[in-house]
């Protein structure tokens, strides 16, 4: 049993990591239009921007939570507060959208980094029986930043530049840096002495990279080589797994451990169901409402807020009852505030909309945790990060498909037509 303070710290550090990030990724999506307009680019390349910056996370998750098992989770954790702030400032000074994508997936690489360890710090350090509880915590801290990054997105875009909304998160970043090497004096590596499997990190990032970049290229005819290319390079990895003697990913957790294997998979569905409705009503409401940035961000607020206000509730119930009762409930009510969105049009009024958000931000605060708290519950110590890293990874998949289907679509239906102003 960890002391008191020790735990407190942790949660603290949990809490303002796990808002930073999704206060970057909703924010960034409110400054899109303008970003598309300084830069002149159409609404494929577009999509590039929020997705280059999730294909590095999902591709990096999984070997930095393993290193971090294996060399320290305090140490990855520290490496990625300072590669995800750096980053911050460089894309802040891009001058075209290839070094704003750059230096989006640099981000991507930090996030990661925090992603992999935050987690799997703070599984390590409270008992099982309050562990639902203060994941449901770091969860509202997750939706608090969702919340937050749509009203000051839209705010310092309107205001000042989209520039500005990379810039704000510099301050938190070195604030989360100090209290890490000032207050967590421990380190966790409960896997220390076993073997990196590089080669597995290589063909599992091969793997997953062109089979996303295939999916976001569809239909065009470059988009087959590739998907086959990724499906080849993971069925490798699978069987390269299999027999390592100290494997990236043990193959094992998903074949031998049902409640790590479902509950994954339910994120991964969940999130790809999901993800992109944040982005297609930005570009809904700003291009075909005619709304503002700072308008578009109020209504979009109405989710995270929803999610924030409840996530703390669901993890408290997820320590006093079975955590998947919970997450199917919330997978339940996700489906049924995904419903409205199938009928919007032109003419939709705002309230319709909300309530489809609002809906759907129930689902979400009562699926999320529970389904994170199933996970980490069915792993040893020494796989924390690992787990942490898997459970970051199907979300992030999840989101890349959604994003990915967001491309076709607008390949498909719309083109490559230069986006202005409504």
């Amino acid at each position: 049993m960890y002391p008191p303070r020790l735990r407190h710290a942790a949660l603290i550090i949990a809490i303002l990591s796990s808002f930073m990030t999704p206060f970057m990724g909703s924010s960034i999506n409110l400054a899109l239009p303008a970003i598309a307009k300084e830069f002149k680019i159409d609404a494929v390349i577009l999509t590039w921007i929020p997705t280059a910056y999730l294909l590095a996370s999902a591709v990096c998750l999984v070997p930095f939570g393993r290193l971090a098992d294996l060399y320290g989770r305090k140490k990855v954790f520290v490496f990625g507060i300072v590669a995800f702030s750096l980053s911050s400032l460089l894309c802040a000074l891009a001058t075209s959208a290839f070094q704003l994508i750059l230096f989006r997936i640099l981000q991507g690489i930090g996030s990661a980094m925090i992603f992999a360890t935050g987690l799997a710090i703070l599984t390590s350090v409270f008992p099982p029986h309050e562990r639902g509880k203060v994941l449901g915590i770091s969860v509202a801290a997750v939706y608090t930043g969702l919340s937050l990054g749509p009203v000051l997105g839209g705010l310092m875009t309107q205001h000042f530049t989209w520039r500005s909304v990379f810039l704000v998160v510099l301050p938190l970043g070195i604030a989360i840096l100090v209290l890490v090497l000032w207050s967590l004096k421990e380190e966790w590596a409960e896997a220390k002495g076993e073997a990196f499997d590089l080669r597995g990190s290589l063909i599992y990032g091969i793997g997953l990279t062109s089979f996303i970049c295939g999916v976001s290229l569809l239909p065009s005819q470059e988009s087959l080589g590739l998907l086959i290319l990724g499906a080849a390079a993971l069925c490798a990895f699978v069987m390269w797994e299999r027999r390592t003697k100290s494997p990236v990913f043990p193959v094992d957790l998903f074949t031998a451990n049902r409640v790590f294997a479902f509950s994954s998979l339910a994120a991964f569905i969940n999130y790809s169901a999901t993800f992109a409705i944040t982005f297609l009503l930005s570009l809904y409401l700003q291009h075909i409402k005619g709304l503002g940035p700072r308008d578009a961000g109020l209504i979009l607020i109405s989710q995270p807020v929803v999610m924030a206000a409840c996530s703390p509730v669901a993890g408290w119930l997820s320590d006093k009852i079975e955590p998947r009762i919970v997450a199917t409930a919330g997978m339940l009510l996700t489906t049924m505030g995904l419903v409205p969105f199938i009928f919007l049009d032109q003419g939709s009024s705002i309230p319709f909309l909300l309530t489809g958000l609002v809906i759907l931000g129930v689902g979400f605060a009562l699926f999320s945790s529970p389904n994170t708290n199933a996970v980490m519950g069915s792993v040893e110590k020494k796989f924390y990060g690992l787990a942490s890293g898997a459970v970051g990874t199907m979300r992030l998949l999840g989101m890349m498909i959604s994003m990915g289907t967001a491309t076709v679509v607008f390949a498909l239906f719309i083109g490559r037509v230069e986006i202005n102003e409504a």
